[in-house]
């Protein structure tokens, strides 16, 4: 009888929420992988200056990311199905951070471009590893708000931590700003590799957790599914994460929306030193005030999500609804065209980044929608597509930028947040995992 009791006792136990400390360590990993994309920007207007390098150069060296990123990002995906989240993070933390580091070095054009593009392809498994994560620990009604309190890192990141890096600068010069991101990230990836495990693996996570989880629709025995899976690439798969219409929807959609976010990414702190005529370390302080904002927006976008759909709305509708409302609120941007004092340019700013952020959850799409076992891949077709954005618009902005007026390059902007409302509107159809 005693015997009984303690199992039933066990039975009922409360589900532990060690997948909330899971999301706090993804939030901890974005941070410092889109430090380690942007701090390039913080250091541009001074490394320009130092090294002689004209608009058109600045803005092929904010694209060398892009390329390798997005080329990168098909193989990505394939080892994020073969490869477990704890090693393959641990590796390419550690290897993009050295990257990082060594660009502090830099001396030349060429030395930073080809730098920029190690970075850019040892990050390309990055998201395509959270989404693989947070597919295997969260049940569907909790993802939203899991992808956006981690994709809320690249933003919070940003805002709070902008000024720090151009205090930085301002003290022991631009080469500081890299070694300092790198070191940190080297360290980081020391700590994933120690923390990190699977759901069933997980110290202190209990089975009434991973029985809510896998009841919610929660993969958690991915890994052990795809480690029965021996086959190498085939080109059939490609084709079917290629094939689908409402994957294009997303695919265009993250496109235009990492187009708003790689100007903020590269081209923002120049346009309000060279274009707007502010000191460094003022713009410095400005600049961290759209990324907040597009924090205050990701998060929001991540709750109302998950709400809808305890509401018992649709997902689809509980999805596309914050991502389709932020894409129009970026077309914002183009106000900045039309005003002249700082305090309206920086609002108007705000308000677009804001809108970015609230439609930043487009990952909550790509894990309902793809189709199990090809998760990794279809997160990279979407990270490819979606990133060919940090290849064509800084160079986009690079040459509409190399006159007097930076108009036209918020004009691109604006229209391609307009764009990628509309796929999401008109391509994107039922949201439910395809099934092979």
């Amino acid at each position: 009888m005693q015997t009984l009791t303690i199992g039933a006792a066990a039975s009922q136990a409360a589900p532990t929420r060690k997948r909330f400390f899971i999301m706090v360590l993804l939030f901890i990993t974005v941070v410092i992988n889109y430090l380690d994309r942007s701090n390039l920007s913080i250091a541009a207007p001074a490394l320009t200056s130092e090294l002689g390098l004209t608009p058109v150069e600045v803005g092929l060296i904010f694209s060398a990311f892009g390329w390798t990123y997005a080329a990168m990002q098909l193989p990505g995906g394939w080892l994020v199905d073969r490869v477990p989240p704890r090693i393959l993070y641990t590796v390419a933390l550690i290897s993009w951070s050295l990257a990082t580091v060594m660009l502090g070095f830099a001396a030349s054009f060429i030395a930073l471009f080809v730098l920029r593009m190690a970075v850019g392809a040892l990050e390309a498994p990055a998201y395509p590893i959270n989404s693989r994560v947070v597919t295997s620990w969260f049940p569907e009604r909790e993802r939203a708000t899991a992808i956006g309190f981690y994709t809320s890192g690249q933003f919070v990141g940003l805002a709070f931590l902008t000024p720090v890096l151009a205090w930085l600068q301002a003290h022991y010069g631009w080469h500081m700003v890299f070694v300092a991101t790198g070191a940190v990230g080297i360290l980081w990836g020391v700590i994933w590799y120690l923390v990190y495990r699977e759901p069933r693996d997980f110290k202190g996570a209990n089975t009434a957790e991973i029985e809510l989880i896998r009841e919610g629709g929660g993969l958690v025995d991915i890994q052990a599914d795809t480690a029965r899976q021996k086959a190498g690439f085939k080109w059939a798969d490609l084709g079917i994460v290629l094939s689908q219409r409402k994957l294009w929807g997303i695919y265009l959609g993250q496109f235009c929306l990492n187009s708003t976010l790689w100007f903020f990414l590269t081209w923002f702190p120049t346009y309000l030193v060279k274009y707007r005529g502010m000191d460094f370390i003022k713009s410095g302080l400005l600049a961290s005030l759209p990324f907040l904002a597009a924090f205050v927006g990701v998060l929001c976008s991540g709750f109302f999500s998950d709400w809808l759909i305890r509401r018992g709305y649709s997902v689809g509708l509980a999805r596309k609804l914050p991502i389709i409302t932020g894409l129009l609120i970026s077309t914002a941007i183009i106000g900045a065209n039309f005003v002249d004092s700082t305090p309206l340019v920086i609002a108007c700013m705000a308000v677009a980044f804001f809108g970015n952020g609230l439609a930043s959850i487009t990952w909550s799409l790509v894990s309902t929608i793809a189709p199990a076992r090809l998760l990794g891949l279809t997160g990279g077709t979407f990270n490819f597509i979606g990133n060919l954005a940090a290849i064509t618009t800084p160079i986009v902005i690079g040459f509409l930028a190399t006159g007097d007026s930076f108009a036209p390059a918020i004009t691109y902007v604006a229209c391609l947040a307009l764009i990628g409302a509309l796929s999401y509107i008109l391509l994107v159809g039922k949201v439910e995992r395809i099934e092979l």
